[in-house]
């Protein structure tokens, strides 16, 4: 497979391995593995493009996705989905690795106004930037490791 920039290694994958078998109970084997998938779906998050254009070197798009749905279902009796967890323990170890507490002190917070027309209710219109759609947030610390996550996006007004 292709090294893209958004891949993971082994070693970070071993990781989580164990919390993305054991996420559901299979009777049959898996066809595809699970590293592969997770990788896709990185490529995706980072990449923003259209599932059907993933590339071939990845398991097929209607795969990946199927796993992504899964996967990005709040989990019983908790806010956070199965993703925001596992990237939450890559992040803490990155980290540690980087010789700092797991915990972040300081974080940075960016705003971007996004064309968007899926979410009616939450469209708005931004007349700094000329821009009608939402507005979505993210939050990092220091080194660029992902923090936070926005539940919703704010309307702009």
């Amino acid at each position: 497979m292709t090294d893209y920039p958004s891949n993971i290694t082994r070693d970070q994958f071993e990781l989580i391995r164990v919390d993305l078998e054991t996420f559901r109970k299979r009777t049959c084997p898996r066809r595809v593995d699970l590293f592969d998938v997770f990788n896709a779906v990185l490529y995706e998050l980072r990449t923003g493009a259209q599932w059907r254009q993933l590339p071939h070197d990845f398991p097929k798009w209607q795969t990946v996705y199927t796993y992504f749905a899964m996967w990005s279902k709040p989990l019983a009796n908790s806010e956070y989905s199965l993703i925001d967890l596992l990237l939450k323990k890559i992040v803490a170890r990155e980290r540690l690795r980087m010789g700092r507490s797991v915990r972040t002190s300081f974080v940075i917070l960016d705003a971007q106004s996004v064309k968007n027309t899926a979410t009616p209710q939450n469209k708005g219109y931004d007349g700094g930037k000329k821009i009608s759609g939402i507005k979505r947030h993210l939050a990092v610390d220091i080194n660029g490791l992902r923090t936070g996550r926005c539940d919703r996006f704010t309307r702009v007004k």
